[in-house]
């Protein structure tokens, strides 16, 4: 898992990783590195498994950041977020686990995820977690997730 700026993974062939642990991230230098930007990435169909009943669990992610040196290479962070299929964890535990392992990658100067999590047993869970700072006058669009409503 060390912190790589080739990209391993691009224009070749990949197997989806046994696990997170597992999964390689890839980073890219930032061709704007003078402007600050808001990059996000939205996974609405993340899974992921109960840790307890081993039944599946499912998420909306959003995850924004203000890039700083690096990006992150999408189709490294679509194998990595892939690799929760079959991981065993609590929403809590997926949402920040993916945070703190992109703003370990990336050392943005501001990310944040939500995890939008489905119900079970009827209730939804949303997660949030961010770090680093938020330049001044930076905007950032609401995450357009709409809280879980039911048949309200």
């Amino acid at each position: 898992m060390a912190k790589k700026t080739t990209p391993l993974q691009l224009g070749r062939p990949a197997v989806i990783p046994a696990s997170p642990d597992e999964a390689v991230l890839d980073r890219v230098p930032n061709p704007h590195r003078d402007t600050n930007y808001l990059a996000r990435f939205t996974a609405p169909e993340f899974t992921t498994l109960c840790p307890v009943t081993g039944q599946p669990d499912f998420a909306h992610l959003v995850i924004d950041y203000v890039p700083n040196k690096y990006l992150v290479e999408s189709k490294s962070l679509k194998l990595y977020l892939v690799s929760f299929r079959n991981h065993g964890d609590f929403h809590e535990g997926c949402t920040v686990a993916i945070g703190k392992r992109l703003f370990k990658l990336l050392e943005p100067k501001w990310l944040r995820i939500g995890g939008y999590w489905y119900p079970r047993g009827g209730i939804p869970i949303d997660v949030f977690w961010q770090a680093g700072k938020l330049p001044k006058d930076m905007w950032v669009p609401d995450q357009g997730v709409a809280p879980y409503r039911g048949r309200g």
